[in-house]
């Protein structure tokens, strides 16, 4: 098995993966945020730049991994699967041969994000937002979360800066404090926010930690 990192939200024991996945035991959930399956396809369709057309069968497969690591009853993925619906429907016969067989015999949730901001033809619920105690699960974490509530959230592709051997290299990131969780980018070829970013000012308290990916992931305090 992976060298994930356990640690506690929400008096939750929860699983941050080096793939950027979260898997959370006691329900038998997998969790991950902004796939943006088509994203080259897009790309090209919109004339924005070429991108190498792997990311879709690359994303797909880091998926099946961790399914096949965790084989959780349950996933969610949190908005932005899809870069955007005309993706989603160009792509729509292939992604039904690779995601039917891991989506066999569990539950699949879609919530809607930015980006797929609508159901598209493939099997699961599709929500907004989904609740399961104590968290309430959405793509964009909200600024007025009321207290005592424990929003998991994406939408932001969270990275940090690391130094090693003298060199400083970009790592996505899951950011935390005491009420939000937000999951970095699961897609290829994503990108992300620094972790510094204005964005994450009025998100995140002062207790406020990154979960650098890794193997295995580690935690550190994020510096405000």
């Amino acid at each position: 098995m992976q060298a994930h990192l356990e640690f506690q939200f929400g008096m939750e024991r929860l699983l941050a993966t080096p793939q950027g996945a979260l898997y959370w035991p006691k329900a038998d959930v997998l969790i991950v945020s902004d796939l943006h399956l088509g994203k080259s396809e897009r790309m090209a369709r919109r004339g924005a730049g070429l991108l190498p057309p792997y990311d879709t069968p690359e994303t797909l497969a880091r998926l099946t991994e961790e399914i096949a690591t965790y084989d959780p009853a349950v996933v969610i993925c949190l908005g932005d699967s899809f870069d955007d619906l005309e993706a989603a429907r160009n792509l729509s016969p292939y992604l039904a041969r690779r995601l039917g067989p891991i989506q066999a015999g569990r539950k699949w949730v879609w919530i809607l994000g930015n980006h797929d901001a609508g159901p598209v033809n493939l099997s699961g619920e599709h929500l907004d937002e989904f609740e399961t105690p104590p968290f309430i699960l959405r793509h964009i974490a909200r600024a007025d979360l009321p207290k005592g509530r424990f929003e998991i959230s994406g939408h932001y592709h969270p990275k940090m800066r690391v130094a090693l051997r003298g060199r400083s290299l970009s790592r996505a990131a899951f950011l935390m404090d005491a009420q939000r969780l937000i999951l970095p980018a699961f897609g290829a070829y994503t990108g992300g926010l620094w972790a510094d970013d204005p964005a994450f000012a009025g998100l995140l308290g002062a207790d406020a930690a990154a979960i650098v990916l890794g193997q295995p992931p580690v935690m550190i305090p994020l510096k405000r």
